[in-house]
């Protein structure tokens, strides 16, 4: 029930906080720091889709190009 509370910030409450973002970091940094964000974001995605890539291959036993490297490595 808390967290339903937590979350539930609509109205008044968003405008004050945007209102606050915006005194804190000024008009010219807002750009800079969502751009930041969104390249935060995007790199968290493209290690979760890689994991997870990884993870189905390895249950599905097909080898990696990692594997297949190290093995030719030991050949030679």
């Amino acid at each position: 029930m808390d967290i339903i509370l937590l979350l539930n910030f609509m109205g008044p409450e968003m405008l004050i906080i945007l209102l606050a973002i915006l005194l804190l970091f000024g008009g010219r940094k807002i750009p800079e720091l969502m751009r930041g964000l969104g390249k935060g974001i995007r790199e968290f995605n493209d290690a979760r889709s890689s994991v997870s890539k990884e993870l189905r291959e390895g249950m599905n036993g097909e080898p990696t190009k990692v594997k297949e490297k190290e093995e030719i490595k030991i050949k030679n």
